[in-house]
């Protein structure tokens, strides 16, 4: 998968079949991603993986609030 540069800066690609390099992509994702980008992700298994995730605390935060709401 092409990664844009505004969410992975030292590569151009990700294996996401990869379950390590999927959870670094959604990562990166939550914390560097446009709205558009964000809005393509898996709701559930970013739910599923939001306790993995290694976040800056105000974005764990944010996502912790959103999906708090969502119930």
């Amino acid at each position: 998968m092409n990664i844009p540069r505004h969410i992975l800066w030292s590569k151009s690609a990700l294996d996401v079949s990869d379950p390590y390099q999927r959870r670094y992509y959604i990562k990166q994702v939550l914390e560097y991603g446009r709205a558009e980008d964000i809005a393509k992700l898996d709701w559930a298994e970013v739910r599923s993986l939001l306790g993995e995730l290694t976040l800056r605390p105000d974005v764990r935060a944010l996502w912790l609030n959103y999906f708090n709401d969502q119930r």
